[in-house]
Order: structure tokens, then C-alpha cells, then sequence
């Protein structure tokens, strides 16, 4: 994996996170998507004219036109949640029998074995100590971050190894929100999500929509795809708790743009064509390297970039999104993209009123 790291890409007006918060009743929240999928409803956001009509995802086809490029995140969700037993670096001393600790993935670092983790509770969890997930399965604690993060040593084993043995002890990495986790891997996985692109420890959740079934129709159409590969970690679901928006730190994520890619954007670009992207995690992908190159060029490496109102677009054209949590880094983004926080506010009021499903399991919006 390429070492490279992006600066943090900001655009503040001196706003407050208290800015973007709005009220969403419990029962709002998606347990469970849809089947089939792209039966979910579908909000049609039109930015220029601030107007908005309400479909259902399969009735997006209309709104296409031949020629569009998809672009969406291919990567895929392994099990990150790990459940274990605190012991000492020989396992002989059972530490705390009270309780399990849970230690949440996040991403692999540079060193073999060496993974950073959220880890619960993480008062029980000091330098030194050991976690056993299994008989062949356990990490040692190397260093707590003051960010509240952790470091921890999977012996010598590989990123893929560790992430083998986690998809065999582990659990589906759901969000807090959804409270039945009975659901199974593929529930949370995008239908075009490559097992080869395996790294991400939250789903990429505006790609649930589509259906085998359904690109085939917009292929037919004439509609064009092409993908990124961005693993989701703490940039994209650290909830924001900073009263400004600009206190609140980015944490990095890897991403991966081919050459192939690229030339297919930019030959778009040249043709009048739009740019379509599947979520927010391919808005970031994309605009976030045609900023830190000054153009789009392939790209593999770190990057961390924090999109607000005020942000130009270089790339995407139009966005396909679910419905973020309030006062998140994803609802800021969204609100950047539709160009008025207001207006944008006002859409998840209307979805509101008229029942829309919201967050990761819900409903859709187009914002074009």
C-alpha cells in the first residue's frame, strides 16, 4: 500500500455543528433494507431549482440519461467486530472474567500484524494486555492514542490473514442504530462490492439500491460505470462533537482511483457527460484526489478530506446518498453538494412528513 498522505482538505464558514442537526423520530430509522432492494423510495432533489419529487429507487432510470457514468465505491465490508477475553501476554492470568471486550477494527497500519482499534470498554484495556477471539486468534495491546484510539500487534500475521480470521470469529460491523444483529454479511454488502477490495469496516450503504437486475436496464440504456475503491473507517462514521464544525478532526482512510478510471471521468467530462457518484464515500474519493493533485490522476493512498458548504466540485455532477444521522460529516457534505444547507435541511424535513426509511438500511436520494 502507497504511504501517501493528503492534507486535510476544509471550507468553514464559521459554522456550528448545532447548524446541521434536525429531528427524526425512532421509529424513521431503518432496521432492515428492503426487498427488493431497489423497491426503496427515492427522493429526486433537483439543486437549481430547489424542487423535489418522491419515487421509488427502480423509477431512477428515468432520470438518467444515455451516456451518464456511474461511479461507486467497490469495497467490501468484512467482520471487524471482535468479541474477547482480556488476559496477560502469556495468557496465563485471566484479567477480567467479567466482561467481553470489544475490539473494533479500523484499519491495518504499516507494520505487519499492527492494527488500529476502537476498543469497549476501553478503561480495561492497557498497554501490554492480550485479547483472545480464539484458539488461533489474538492481539497484543501495543499503545493507547491520545484520540482515543488503539494499537494493537496481531503477531505476524498479514492484513489479509487477520481479516480472514476476523470474518471467522467476528461479527457484522452494523451501526449502533440498528438494533437486530441477526442480520448476515451479505445483508450489509453492496451486490458490486469485490471480494479482492476487501477492507472496509462499515458498508458503503447508498449502493444498497441497486439490483442485479436493475443495472442491467440502465446499461441497456446506455448508462456507463466505472469504480473507486475507498475503505470506510473512522472519516466516514465518527460522529462529529466539536460545537464548531471546524474543531472536529478527519481521520484518514485509504483509497484507490485506476488509470482506467480516470480516463473514463475525464473522457465524460470532455463529452458534456454527467458524473454520477454512488455516495459519499466516492464523492470524497474523487473530489478529494482531483484537489490534492490538481486534476484527477490515479491515485493510491491515504486521504482525509472534510467536505462543508462552501466546497467547489470538481468532478461529481450528481449524487446518489441515503439519509445521514443529524449534525454528521456525511449530512455536511450532502448539504456542500446540494449548495444550500437550508434547502437541504428542508428535504430531510419533507422525507420526515412523508415516512421516508432513514440511514444505512433506508431510503435514497438523487441529488441532481
Amino acid at each position: 500500500m502507497s504511504e501517501l498522505h493528503s492534507q486535510l482538505l476544509v471550507v468553514f464558514l464559521n459554522m456550528q455543528t448545532s447548524d446541521f442537526d434536525y429531528n427524526l423520530p425512532d421509529d424513521r430509522i431503518a432496521q432492515s433494507p428492503v426487498e427488493p432492494r431497489d423497491s426503496s423510495k427515492l427522493m429526486i432533489v433537483d439543486k437549481k431549482n430547489k424542487t423535489t419529487e418522491h419515487r421509488h429507487f427502480f423509477d431512477i432510470i428515468e432520470y438518467l440519461k444515455p451516456g451518464d457514468l456511474i461511479v461507486w465505491n467497490n469495497s467490501k465490508v468484512f467482520k471487524a467486530r471482535l468479541f474477547g477475553t482480556l488476559t496477560d501476554s502469556n495468557d496465563d492470568v485471566l484479567l477480567d472474567h467479567t466482561k467481553q471486550v470489544e475490539v473494533f477494527l479500523i484499519r491495518a497500519m504499516q507494520n505487519t500484524g499492527v492494527w488500529q482499534v476502537l476498543a469497549k470498554p476501553g478503561k480495561h484495556v492497557k498497554n501490554g494486555m492480550r485479547v483472545r477471539f480464539g484458539h488461533d486468534f489474538y492481539c497484543d495491546v501495543v499503545a493507547k492514542e491520545p484520540t482515543g484510539t488503539i494499537l494493537v500487534q496481531f503477531g505476524e500475521l498479514s492484513e489479509e490473514q487477520v481479516r480472514e480470521r476476523a470474518n471467522k470469529y467476528g461479527r457484522v460491523p452494523l451501526p449502533p442504530y440498528v438494533k437486530d444483529e441477526r442480520h448476515e454479511l451479505e445483508a450489509y454488502q453492496n451486490t458490486y462490492a469485490r471480494a479482492d477490495k476487501e477492507g472496509s469496516v462499515a458498508a458503503p450503504t447508498a449502493g444498497f439500491h441497486f439490483t442485479d437486475a436493475l443495472i442491467e436496464k440502465m446499461k441497456v440504456k446506455g448508462v456507463e460505470f466505472t469504480e473507486v475503491t475507498l475503505h470506510v473507517g473512522l472519516g466516514t462514521f465518527l460522529p462529529v462533537k466539536t460545537e464548531k464544525v471546524e474543531d472536529h478532526t478527519m481521520h484518514a482512510e485509504v483509497v484507490e482511483i485506476s488509470e482506467e478510471t480516470v480516463q473514463k471521468i475525464k473522457a465524460a467530462k470532455a463529452s458534456g457527460r454527467r458524473v454520477i457518484a454512488v455516495g459519499t464515500t466516492t464523492v470524497r474519493t474523487l473530489e478529494g484526489v482531483h484537489h490534492l493533485q490538481g486534476g484527477l490522476r490515479a491515485y493510491h493512498g491515504d486521504l482525509n478530506i472534510f467536505i462543508t458548504p462552501g466546497f467547489e466540485f470538481g468532478v461529481v455532477d450528481a449524487l446518489i446518498t441515503n439519509f445521514h444521522l443529524p449534525k454528521s460529516t456525511l449530512l455536511m457534505l450532502v448539504s456542500a453538494f446540494a449548495g444550500d444547507r437550508e434547502f437541504m435541511l428542508e428535504c430531510y424535513k419533507k422525507a420526515v412528513e412523508k415516512k421516508y426509511r432513514f440511514y444505512s438500511f433506508g431510503d435514497a436520494m438523487f441529488i441532481c
